[in-house]
């Protein structure tokens, strides 16, 4: 019979769980789960025309594999090396080459494939391989800033601690206190679009043209309560001390019923990042004057750890980034009614790092000190 079912391939002590987990898996290479299937198929009893249809092979391939898999059980189903001409350029060799910064005579800062190619006398292809193999990626940079902040420890604990509900800036957790993130964003621009958006459509996204009308700016206050995502703010047309200490006051007015229950009045906890407003000596003498507030700074270049500005996030991709504002009056308005909806649907963001986690990622070499 032409179709006549081969005898059923025996396979060894516990190979057939091996074969399924392939199939389960997605990290295993298409051609291994191909070929666990046939062999799998081949334990069933499977003809070799039927498997070679149900798996998109050759009859030939089928017998191949049955053959290596008697042979060497599992193992004989990897790749094995092939053979032909070693290469004449190793990638280690190519990657070598790369790590080093390339002639002055070039002006080049990187090397791109076909630049190095050049040079090595081999092909861009070769190269692109080499650095995949590596992982190497000459194209790409990113920037990074390590805290110089004599205080690093001491303020890395603190704010986790507030964010953890744990605090050990006073030996324990602020009780009764109300822990809130403040800041700025400065610089909102009023941009207006030179043409009328064009709204999405049924298999068209929305289209807008690439330049525009600037009709000014605005600077967001806001103070974050960790506890509950609820955001107090307020807009000002400048960033200076006095708009800040009027934010300050304007918090105070906002939390002045927050009682304990002995009917006094809750700490609260500001976490603040190092910029020049915040510590303006009319500013200080402001806070001086009510004890009630606890300030917490976040460490230099650590802006990061300022929750609010996840928030600021939020704004900028879901109420500006997209928007169209005639005028300054018009971003104000839509500002408050973005934070307006905000606090209707608000929600704390979580804080999971600890200060032993940051802090093993903040151990800095000593060469990113800036020295100023």
């Amino acid at each position: 019979m032409a179709n006549r079912p081969a005898p059923a391939l025996v396979l060894r002590d516990g190979d057939r769980e091996k074969l399924e987990g392939w199939l389960r898996s997605r990290s295993v290479r298409a051609g291994l789960a191909k070929r666990a299937r046939m062999i799998l198929l081949a334990a069933d009893g499977g003809a070799k025309e039927d498997i070679a249809s149900r798996v998109s092979a050759s009859r030939t391939t089928v017998i191949q594999w049955r053959a290596r898999y008697a042979e060497r059980g599992i193992a004989g189903l990897e790749d094995q090396e092939h053979s032909g001409r070693p290469r004449e350029l190793d990638h280690a060799a190519i990657v070598t080459a790369t790590l080093k910064p390339p002639p002055k005579k070039l002006g080049v800062t990187h090397w791109s494939s076909r630049l190095l190619a050049k040079r090595l006398d081999t092909s861009n292809t070769t190269i692109a391989r080499a650095w995949r193999s590596y992982g190497v990626k000459p194209w790409k940079a990113e920037s990074f800033r390590f805290s110089t902040d004599p205080e690093l420890v001491g303020k890395v604990t603190d704010i986790c601690g507030l964010y953890l509900g744990a605090s050990q800036a006073d030996g324990g957790s602020p009780a009764n206190a109300i822990v809130l993130s403040v800041d700025e964003k400065s610089q909102i621009q009023a941009l207006d679009r030179t043409v009328p958006i064009l709204p999405m459509q049924e298999g068209r996204i929305e289209r807008r043209s690439h330049d525009y009308y600037r009709h000014g700016t605005t600077t967001l206050f806001a103070a974050l309560e960790i506890a509950t995502g609820q955001v107090t703010a307020a807009l000002k047309p400048k960033h200076r001390h006095q708009e800040f200490l009027a934010f300050l006051k304007q918090i105070e007015r906002t939390f002045r019923d927050a009682l304990d229950g002995n009917g006094e009045p809750v700490e609260l906890h500001l976490v603040m990042d190092n910029y020049a407003t915040h510590k303006h000596r009319n500013v200080r003498a402001w806070l001086a004057e009510h004890p009630r507030f606890k300030v917490h700074f976040t460490p230099t270049h650590a802006t990061w750890m300022n929750l609010v500005e996840v928030w600021f996030g939020l704004v900028e991709r879901q109420a500006v980034r997209r928007g169209v504002f005639k005028s300054v009056p018009d971003l104000n308005a839509k500002r408050r009614a973005y934070i307006e909806g905000w606090n209707k649907r608000a929600h704390p963001f979580v804080w999971t790092k600890t200060a032993e986690a940051i802090l093993k990622k903040a151990n800095r070499p000593t060469t990113s000190n800036p020295r100023h």
